[in-house]
């Protein structure tokens, strides 16, 4: 079995950016990108423009940037394993990981495997259809998009993030739909208030979108009244899921502390219940969820886990 002092499972901002600062600390960090899990370098692999990260003023597809951050990440001496994580032994140091097909050895480990938007099932909302052409899971991503700008924007969901994403979109569509399946919301009343009141904002209540139609880009969906079984073509900009996350956790097999709501919990930065044990990215954040806060803490855990490490005399 291979050893290594720093092992990075998951990449994206969080993990390429953990290993690029370990890396030209001379850790020799191993990085697990993660295959049939999702796309390696995480969901901006499945985004278009990113036009909210630092550094691009013109804009920068998600692949794009993901392959920066990638080579940047092997320039340093970053070793890559195009594999899985399937589980892990938390239970004493050296931890152990397994891949799919490599196992380590490890000293310390940085988990930042990110979350897994929730999707609806819609006819055209999939991927190789209007996914990312139009239907999206992220509005504070991507709803400055110029596609979106002063068109019908449609919000699926009833609690405080769908209430959170719909008054974002008022600042570009022209009216911001919220479908919700019942007739009344799960949102705190704070942000009811502030939705219901919105001169831009209109609840379809017991509503569901059953199809996404366009040529290149989202240009209509059809709702279906639950009550009445109508379904009524309208014009949309784009679709936006609001229905939560699901982090990516289940290999932990639940040796890690988590949040109720399933995500990592951290202490002091990004430090997990377990000596040597770093969570960074979506994992640990269920509240910004951002490119540059992922790759923020990135960042701060390559650094506490080399502090920790030469705390414990293996910095060398």
């Amino acid at each position: 079995m291979k050893k290594t002092k720093l092992l990075i499972i998951g990449s994206g901002p969080a993990g390429y950016t953990a290993a690029i600062y370990a890396a030209r600390a001379n850790l020799e960090p191993v990085l697990f990108e993660g295959f049939f899990s999702g796309p390696a370098g995480g969901q901006l692999m499945t985004t278009t423009d990113v036009e909210n990260y630092p550094g691009f003023p013109d804009g920068v597809t998600g692949p794009e940037l993901i392959d920066l951050f990638r080579k940047q990440a092997t320039r340093f001496g970053t070793t890559l394993h195009v594999e899985d994580v399937q589980s892990v032994d938390f239970s004493q140091r050296p931890f152990i990981v397994r891949g799919k097909k490599t196992s380590y050895e490890a000293e310390s480990v940085i988990i930042s495997t990110g979350a897994t938007a929730k999707r609806l099932d819609i006819p055209g909302a999939g991927d190789g259809e209007f996914w990312q052409k139009g239907v999206t899971a992220c509005a504070v991503c991507d709803g400055a998009a110029p596609i979106f700008r002063n068109r019908p924007l449609f919000v699926i969901g009833g609690g405080d993030t769908a209430m959170e994403e719909a008054l974002f979109l008022t600042k570009f569509g022209s009216i911001v739909y919220i479908v919700h399946r019942r007739d009344e919301l799960r949102a705190s009343k704070i942000m009811q208030q502030r939705a219901l009141n919105h001169p831009k904002i209109k609840v379809l209540w017991n509503s569901v979108v059953v199809e996404v139609n366009g040529n290149e880009v989202v240009q209509e969906v059809v709702i279906e009244n639950l009550i009445t079984g109508e379904k009524t073509p309208m014009e949309a900009g784009g679709l936006f899921f609001a229905i939560g996350h699901i982090p990516n956790t289940a290999f932990l097999n639940q040796q890690i502390e988590l949040h109720p709501n399933g995500y990592i919990k951290v202490f002091e930065g990004t430090r997990t219940n377990i000596p040597g044990v770093f969570a960074a990215g979506d994992v640990q954040d269920h509240v910004y969820r951002q490119a540059i806060t992922a790759a923020g803490t990135g960042c701060m855990a390559a650094l506490e886990a080399e502090r920790w490490l030469a705390e414990q005399g293996m910095d060398d």
